[in-house]
C-alpha cells in the first residue's frame, strides 16, 4: 500500500511539473489555465485570511488613533503599532525615517466652532497668534467683485470660473487679509485650493460647499495657520528572508498608513495596511524561495513621499532582484457602487502582478469582480518607474472608476468598511503572492516545479 501511494505521489508530481512548464506569466489579459496548481496540494501551509482580525486593525488605526497626518504624532504612533504587529509575524523589522517638506497646519473658527478647512498649496501662514477679521462676500473673486470695503477683511469666494490662484491674487491685490474659497459642488471632502506652484502673501484656505454657504451668513472668522517645519515621516519595513537561496527574487506587499487632515482614514488606507499585516501573519511559516518585504509607507497623502524615498534607496542589485509589488489602497469600502476590484497598473498593461492575481481570483471563483485598469496616484507608481512589475488593488465603480463619496473626508470611518470586500481582497492577494513565492521557480515567464 505504501509503495502504491509513493507511485501515485510521484505521478502527481510529474504531471504537475509538466503542467507548470507550459504556464506562462507574461503580462497579458489572457491567463493560462493553471487551476490545478500546487496551492491546492499545499494550501494548508497558508493560514486563512482573517477579515475579523484585519477589521480590528482598521478600527485601531482609524477610530482609536484617528487621523494620521504625515509628520504628526498620530502617524508616528501608528508606525510603532505596525512595527509591533510585524514583529509578531517573525519578521526582521526596521523603520526608515525621511524628511518631508514644510507645510501649513491650522484651523478656521467661526463663532467658537471649528470649520473643516485645508490650507492652499502656496498659502502664507497667519501671524503667530492667528487673525480675526470681518468677512467680505467676494462672489467668484473677479476683480470687479472687490470694493475698497474689502481692506482688512477675509474674502469669502466661491469656486468656479477663475483659477484658485487668480481668486487669491485678486483678493490680496484688493487689500484682503485672508481668503476662504468654498466649493461650488457637493462633496464630503474638504476643498484643497491648489495655487499651481505659485504663492500669495496672505493666508488661503478651502472649505466645503455647505460650510461656505453658511459662512456667507456670518460676520466674522478667526484663522490660524502655522508653518510646520523640519518634520519627518517614516516607512515601516518587515522582511521575510528566503531560506537556502542566495540573492533571491524580492516580492513587495505594500500600503500606506497615513491619512488626510480630519480624515480617520478607515478605507484610505487603514484597510490596505490591515491586509499587509494579515498577509504577514498568514505567510510567516510557508516555505518560500523568495524574499518577501511587507512595507507600510508614510506620507503617501502628500505626494507618495514614503514609497518614492524607499525605492530611491534600493541598490541596483535589489532593483534587479525585484520581481513584483502588490500594493493595497482602499480595499474595503462598503459603497455599493464600488463593486469592481481593480488591479491598477500605471500604464494599464497586464504584468506579473495582474496575471497572478487574476489566476488566484479564478481559483477562488472570484474572477468576475477583478478587472485590469489604468491608474496611478498610489505607492505602486515609484516601483513601476523603477522597472518593477507593480499594481494597486482598489475597489471602484465600474465604467467610471469613481471612489466612495466619503473619500478624503471625516466620514471615512469604520462604519463604511465591508468585511466581505476586505476578505475578497485579502484572499486574492494572499493566494496570488503564495503561488509565486512558494517553493517553485519562475524563470523567463515559466513556472518550473523545483
Amino acid at each position: 500500500m505504501k509503495r502504491k501511494l509513493m507511485k501515485l505521489s510521484l505521478a502527481v508530481t510529474i504531471a504537475l511539473s509538466g503542467f507548470f512548464m507550459s504556464a506562462t506569466v507574461e503580462g497579458t489579459n489572457s491567463v493560462q489555465a493553471v487551476s490545478k496548481d500546487l496551492s491546492k496540494y499545499s494550501v494548508n501551509k497558508l493560514k486563512r485570511f482573517n477579515e475579523n482580525r484585519a477589521f480590528r486593525t482598521i478600527y485601531h488605526l482609524s477610530e482609536t488613533i484617528g487621523p494620521r497626518v504625515a509628520g504628526s504624532l498620530e502617524e508616528k504612533k501608528s508606525a510603532r503599532f505596525i512595527a509591533s504587529q510585524l514583529k509578531k509575524s517573525k519578521l526582521k523589522v526596521k523603520t526608515q525615517k525621511f524628511d518631508i517638506p514644510d507645510r501649513l497646519k491650522g484651523a478656521l473658527t467661526v463663532q467658537g466652532h471649528e470649520v473643516p478647512s485645508r490650507p492652499a498649496t502656496g498659502s502664507a501662514p497667519t501671524p503667530e497668534k492667528g487673525l480675526t477679521a470681518p468677512l467680505y462676500k467676494a462672489g467668484l473673486g473677479r476683480t470687479g467683485d472687490f470694493t475698497k470695503d474689502v481692506k482688512g477683511k477675509v474674502a469669502v469666494i466661491s469656486r468656479g470660473e477663475l483659477t484658485f490662484y487668480e481668486k487669491a491674487k485678486n483678493a490680496a491685490d484688493a487689500g484682503a487679509v485672508a481668503v476662504i474659497i468654498y466649493n461650488n459642488r457637493d462633496s464630503l471632502a474638504t476643498l484643497i485650493p491648489n495655487l499651481a506652484g505659485k504663492t500669495v502673501d496672505i493666508p488661503v484656505v478651502g472649505i466645503g460647499k455647505e460650510d461656505g454657504e453658511k459662512l456667507l451668513t456670518k460676520t466674522k472668522a478667526t484663522l490660524k495657520l502655522d508653518a510646520l517645519k523640519h518634520q519627518t515621516s517614516q516607512n515601516v519595513i518587515g522582511i521575510r528572508r528566503a531560506k537556502g537561496v542566495k540573492k533571491p527574487d524580492i516580492v513587495y506587499i505594500t500600503s500606506h498608513y497615513d491619512s488626510v487632515p480630519y480624515g480617520p482614514g478607515a478605507n484610505d488606507n487603514a484597510s490596505g495596511t490591515s491586509v499587509v499585516l494579515e498577509l504577514a501573519r498568514t505567510m510567516k511559516n510557508i516555505p518560500a524561495d523568495k524574499e518577501i518585504r511587507f512595507i507600510a509607507f508614510g506620507a503617501e497623502e502628500i505626494g507618495l513621499l514614503g514609497s518614492e524615498y524607499y525605492v530611491s534607496k534600493l541598490s541596483g542589485q535589489e532593483v534587479k532582484r525585484s520581481a513584483a509589488n502588490f500594493n493595497l489602497d482602499m480595499v474595503a469600502t462598503n459603497w455599493e457602487n464600488a463593486s469592481q476590484l481593480n488591479i491598477n497598473t500605471l500604464d494599464g498593461s497586464g504584468n506579473l502582478v495582474w496575471t497572478l492575481s487574476k489566476q488566484a481570483a479564478l481559483n477562488l471563483k472570484k474572477g468576475a469582480v477583478l478587472h485590469l485598469s489604468k491608474g496611478g496616484s498610489s505607492d505602486h507608481v515609484p516601483f513601476h518607474e523603477a522597472g518593477i512589475d507593480s499594481a494597486n488593488f482598489i475597489w471602484q465603480e465600474p465604467e467610471t472608476g469613481a471612489l466612495e463619496p466619503w473619500y478624503h473626508s471625516p466620514y471615512d470611518t469604520i462604519d463604511h468598511i465591508s468585511k466581505k470586500r476586505l476578505r475578497i481582497t485579502g484572499l486574492i492577494a494572499s493566494h496570488a503572492v503564495y503561488d509565486f513565492v512558494k517553493k517553485n521557480k519562475w524563470q523567463k515567464g515559466i513556472c518550473v516545479n523545483s
